[in-house]
């Protein structure tokens, strides 16, 4: 598995536990496990975009590789 596809499957995973932490933090009527769901989903949010810049650094290099290889 490369790098991209590693990146690509964490993203999955993080939008998965996003979502599920914001179903976790409507269903709940604990006012003190809401708030620690929806820092958990904040959380999440952060990390993805710290993932996906990742992924964009790795495309932007794979792309400049790409470029080099092909003579171009």
């Amino acid at each position: 598995m490369t790098v991209k596809q590693d990146l690509q499957k964490a993203i999955a995973a993080a939008k998965a536990a996003q979502g599920t932490y914001a179903q976790f933090a409507v269903a709940t009527t604990d006012q003190a496990l809401k708030q620690t769901f929806e820092s958990m989903e904040k959380d999440m949010v952060r990390h993805l975009m710290q993932l996906n810049h990742r992924l964009g650094i790795v495309q932007d290099n794979q792309g400049s590789l790409n470029g080099q290889n092909t003579g171009q």
